[in-house]
């Protein structure tokens, strides 16, 4: 149970923390049409959880630090973080087909997906 409430709680603080950045960043990118706030989200989310690993490993972190920040803080903040740690490994142990599968179906069928509960999502609309 309180592995469950430290995840909670940093994914709960991540969430916040990625309203506050997306907004900063659209406000101050207002007349553009390219998502500079996800984009900045996620790009930081991706070298937090980065630097996260690397300290819990360095610091010798309790599995209650690191499940509050990597999978509450970054999980809340972004989850393109954890997609990026995982290709980050895959390509560590030389895994370059997996990789390469990992990272196009997530990117395709992700978009396949959206499109997908967009449509379904759309079906039965009143006209």
């Amino acid at each position: 149970m309180k592995l469950l409430l430290v995840v909670f709680v940093g994914g709960g603080l991540g969430s916040l923390m990625r309203y506050g950045v997306q907004f900063i960043l659209h406000e101050r990118l207002l007349n553009t049409l390219f998502p500079w706030g996800t984009l900045g989200v996620n790009l930081l989310g991706s070298f937090l959880i980065g630097l996260f690993y690397a300290w819990s490993i360095r610091f010798n972190m309790s599995e209650e630090m690191r499940l509050f920040l990597a999978t509450g803080l970054c999980g809340g903040f972004t989850t393109f973080s954890t997609f990026s740690y995982e290709n980050l490994m895959l390509l560590r142990q030389g895994s370059y087909s997996l990789f390469f599968l990992y990272v196009s179906a997530s990117i395709l069928l992700g978009i396949a997906a959206a499109l997908g509960g967009g449509y379904i999502g759309t079906m039965y609309e009143n006209k």
